[in-house]
């Protein structure tokens, strides 16, 4: 047989192991999101005896005051802090990308500290401050941390980071030709800002705006924490499930909690949609130039920025040394001795731990491969079509609503995988389902930046596709690999909403156990396992940065000339 005949045999066996994987794949989003989420979505239309009654939960819903009252008290809550947060963040980011400021890398790396931490820690350092027995209590004039206030005041500090990120993306893709144009024709800078800079930045505005709502709409630990009798979604979905056992009217706060979350992200696939590109193939990097009267104003906004996080984060480290809040100030390290607060003890961290490395080794290689599958390979069909859509949704599902999902679906007696549920298995399967999503994207991302030419030139040589995967693709796209890896474990360490309802006996993770010293009143405690996450997640990012410039110098290395 010709040599061109011996090579379609291979292609063709290619093309059946990557439909395969992508089988597999499609079984793995069907198990871990479509099909708990239609348990979620059944159950809201039952009874407790699982008979059909229609929408009767759901007017039972609208019939109850507290229930009606939380959907309004999350929407405009999350809307305000959208107000605040995303003009600082853009503020910020414009200071990182668009000046001469000095002190850019350090800047970078605190207003990273809040993703790195997990929600609760804001809100026990703010109670530190203003609450009942607070430093600076007189400043709220007589109004109460526990409510609207500090919710919102948390949430700034959670979310500012998460915006950031976006709008720094936003605007270090910009064309100096527009602006070099724009100053040729003596626009003023105000008149620049609002018709060169503004517009380029828009998708990022939208999508930060989207991401903050969102983040604050759904977020289960810092309304536990200090919110006190004010009622939310994600609470609500909490009090029904665990402290009234109610799982059908749970179900139903539950689809009302996706509603404003998938609204969101409908209206951000939109804005994708509309922002054309706004750079060229010729476009110049823009290279800001020294400007002291600008640097220096936003210098020392930046500066306030970062000292406020700052203290936020060192409230909490040293509120965790306090041997009796508010009467006894002395500085302990019994606080770390977490046997005497919580059955798990130091435990529960090592249980994130182990969980966050599952889902980051995990989940980074199957994200990865799904990816460039989806990309690169050769599988005609429907099926890379059904993929590509369910790797989407996941972004738009709450934690709090997977996690409710996951117990309908895994403690159903007619699901023989209920086996699962209470082990780690269920918390690794939760957490890679749930930031799936922006893993696969930025996967899709790293990807797409190869030349297709690799995989062609690979063919015409008879290079079968996986030995061309393993030596050119995964080396070059490895800094984005380790990128996904880091944000799989972060995530996974610091979530709480996504876990609350999943932990068993001897699978209790940390943010888990800070909800439980927070309720029974160990503050410092419950500070001290969240700076015990925070420090694990600054040790892996430190770790990440050192090898960051070794790996870049390594795989990117053919890209000089």
């Amino acid at each position: 047989m010709p040599d061109g005949g011996a090579f379609h045999p291979r292609v063709s066996d290619e093309q059946r192991l990557m439909k395969l994987a992508l089988g597999g794949a499609a079984t793995f989003l069907l198990l871990g999101l479509i099909l708990p989420l239609g348990w979620l979505f059944a159950r809201a239309f039952q009874d407790a005896s699982g008979g059909f009654v229609g929408f009767a939960n759901f007017a039972e819903y609208v019939a109850t005051p507290s229930l009606a009252v939380s959907a309004w008290n999350s929407l405009w809550t999350a809307a305000l802090t959208t107000l605040l947060v995303v003009p600082a963040a853009f503020t910020y980011a414009y200071a990182l990308t668009r000046s001469r400021m000095p002190g850019k890398p350090v800047f970078r790396a605190v207003m990273l500290l809040p993703v790195l931490a997990p929600s609760l820690l804001p809100a026990l350092a703010l109670v530190y401050l203003f609450g009942n027995q607070g430093m600076l209590r007189g400043l709220l004039m007589g109004e109460s941390l526990y409510g609207p206030i500090g919710i919102i005041m948390a949430q700034v500090f959670y979310c500012f980071p998460h915006a950031a990120l976006i709008l720094c993306v936003a605007l270090s893709g910009a064309d100096g030709r527009l602006y070099e144009a724009a100053a040729a024709l003596k626009a003023g800078r105000g008149r620049i800002f609002l018709t060169v800079t503004l517009p380029g930045a828009r998708g990022g505005l939208i999508s930060a705006a989207v991401v903050v709502f969102t983040l604050v709409v759904t977020d289960f630990g810092i309304p536990k924490v200090i919110g006190g009798q004010f009622p939310v979604l994600a609470t609500e979905v909490y009090k029904q499930v665990v402290g009234q056992q109610n799982f059908n009217m749970g179900a139903v706060v539950g689809l009302v909690l996706l509603l404003p979350a998938v609204g969101a992200f409908l209206l951000d696939q939109w804005a994708r949609r509309r922002q054309g590109g706004f750079l060229s193939g010729r476009a110049v990097p823009l290279e800001p130039k020294p400007r002291p009267a600008r640097d220096l104003p936003l210098l020392g906004f930046c500066t306030l920025v970062a000292a406020l996080l700052l203290l936020v984060v060192g409230l909490a480290a040293w509120g965790s040394f306090i041997r009796f809040w508010p009467w006894n100030l002395s500085l302990t390290l019994d606080n770390y001795d977490f046997n005497r607060f919580d059955s798990a003890g130091w435990g529960s961290l090592w249980t994130s731990v182990r969980m966050a490395a599952m889902a980051a080794l995990i989940g980074t290689a199957l994200i990865f491969v799904v990816a460039w599958m989806f990309e690169r390979g050769r599988v005609a069909g429907p099926l890379p079509r059904v993929v590509g859509f369910a790797t989407a949704i996941p972004l738009a599902v709450p934690g709090l609503v997977l996690g409710l999902a996951y117990i309908l679906f895994f403690n159903d007696p007619w699901n023989p995988l209920g086996f699962l549920y209470g082990t780690l298995a269920i918390l690794v399967l939760n957490s890679l389902v749930h930031f799936y999503t922006v893993c696969h994207l930025a996967a899709v991302t790293a990807i797409r930046q190869l030349d297709p030419e690799f995989e062609a030139v690979s063919a015409s040589l008879k290079v079968p596709l996986w030995v061309t995967f393993t030596r050119v693709t995964l080396p070059i796209c490895l800094p984005a690999i380790l990128e996904i890896f880091v944000y799989l474990f972060v995530n996974a360490m610091a979530t709480v909403s996504a876990v609350i309802f999943l932990y068993g006996p001897d699978t209790k993770p940390a943010s888990v156990a800070v909800v439980h010293m927070e309720e029974a009143g160990q503050i410092s405690a419950a500070a001290a396992m969240a700076v015990a996450i925070l420090m694990v997640n600054v040790a892996l990012k430190a770790l990440h940065l050192a090898m960051a410039g070794r790996v870049e110098r390594w795989t990117q290395a053919w890209r000089l000339r």
